[in-house]
């Protein structure tokens, strides 16, 4: 039976996602931006961020927020991390006299407290059906309906059996997950390590160091997992490991691309613009870093990325100090 769903944000992702669950499914997508939707709607399909997949005709596109959400049966929101209060206190405004399940598709930590987006979420709306989408997806791949296999993460069973039928169909397979935290970590450490292997490669380190960098940033990764109460498993599954794998190995990755940039000699601005979308990895690191020193987590990968951006210190002086780090058993 079809649905009629609200997707929000029309980057890369949301776009992506909005074209996969329109093979079954009527999609309003949204975006905060009167010209870009204008655009969106002239050509049928997103020359800014997703070019040269055109949309079906089950998607409409919508700059009314509430005309976007009303009569929706499930809500996906993939925005960047750094716009998901505002989505929500958005829908706060709706004051809907019930809220449809909430799936968000952002990688990412609460800037301003450092904690989950799930707890964010939970804090304005207790009652509600809320679940994390993550795992190994590039945008353009989903759009051209490649196979992709990704995780859906909830509190409750019964949560997760309300939205995967959705996504679940064609060549997308989902996996249930009831580690709602270790997830969203998963999903937003990844793509500083992402940054990490990026500058290695830029320097020209070698594939060794590529491996290295992605085997002990799982390592510290699920360290800082199992500290905030995650599932270690979770961090061998398609968000943890899956997710990492493909960010830091394929140049579709902005954040790869990102550190690909620095390795190779720009200054921070010069590699946001030639990336030219948000770069995810760069607006978490902050957060994942100020965890580490609260909680007392030795993070040594994050740190180092931490200071590459925020501390001037130079991508090549920053990843030789990784091996120069006190020898270790494993």
């Amino acid at each position: 039976m079809s649905a009629q769903i609200a997707v929000i944000g029309a980057g890369s992702w949301g776009t992506a996602l909005a074209i996969h669950l329109a093979a079954k499914h009527s999609v309003k997508l949204w975006s905060h931006n009167s010209a870009h939707v204008a655009e969106m709607r002239a050509v049928r399909l997103n020359e800014r961020f997703l070019p040269e997949i055109p949309f079906p005709d089950s998607i409409t596109i919508h700059d009314d927020f509430e005309e976007a959400i009303i009569n929706s049966d499930i809500i996906l929101i993939a925005t960047p991390s750094t716009a998901f209060n505002e989505i929500l206190q958005k829908l706060q405004k709706l004051s809907l006299s019930q809220l449809p399940p909430v799936v968000s598709a952002t990688k990412g930590l609460d800037h301003a407290t450092n904690g989950f987006l799930s707890d964010t979420f939970f804090q304005m709306f207790p009652h509600a059906n809320f679940t994390i989408l993550s795992g190994p997806s590039f945008a353009k791949e989903v759009a051209k309906l490649f196979p992709t296999a990704i995780a859906i993460a909830g509190n409750q069973e019964q949560d997760l059996a309300a939205v995967i039928p959705y996504f679940h169909h064609d060549n997308m397979r989902v996996y249930g997950n009831l580690d709602i935290k270790g997830v969203q970590l998963a999903g937003a450490y990844k793509n500083v390590i992402a940054i990490a292997t990026g500058i290695s490669d830029g320097l020209g380190f070698g594939a060794n160091a590529r491996a290295a960098l992605i085997t002990r940033g799982l390592a510290e990764m699920t360290r800082l997992g199992i500290a905030l109460q995650g599932d270690p498993e979770t961090f061998k599954g398609l968000a943890g490991l899956g997710d990492l794998v493909l960010t830091a190995t394929d140049n579709q990755s902005r954040n790869r691309r990102f550190g690909l940039y620095l390795g190779q000699g720009l200054k921070t601005e010069e590699a946001f613009k030639e990336v030219g979308q948000v770069v995810e990895g760069a607006n978490i690191v902050k957060n994942i870093y100020e965890l580490g020193e609260t909680m007392g987590i030795d993070l040594p990968i994050a740190q180092q990325v931490y200071k590459i951006l925020h501390k001037n210190v130079l991508p090549n002086t920053s990843l030789r100090q990784l091996l120069a780090r006190e020898q270790k058993i494993e």
